[in-house]
């Protein structure tokens, strides 16, 4: 698959990954207060595909941080 903003897509998994992690969440936990399938969940974690707005604002709201703290690249 290519896409543009692949680097970006990697950083925004990871960083999902590190703030469900911090909260003690499996991505199981996470996929389903999300409403969406365990294997969407690990596809966006490892940037296998792309994600919608709105399961990015679904997600921060689930963590319980600011949507920008997603994009806090480091």
């Amino acid at each position: 698959m290519k896409r543009q903003h692949h680097e970006e897509y990697k950083k925004l998994g990871l960083n999902i990954a590190y703030y469900r992690k911090e909260q003690g969440l499996s991505q199981m936990q996470l996929a389903d207060k999300v409403d969406i399938s365990r294997t969407h969940m690990s596809r966006i974690e490892n940037n296998d595909c792309a994600v919608s707005l709105d399961v990015i604002f679904t997600i921060a709201k689930v963590l319980n941080i600011p949507v920008a703290k997603l994009f806090e690249f480091r």
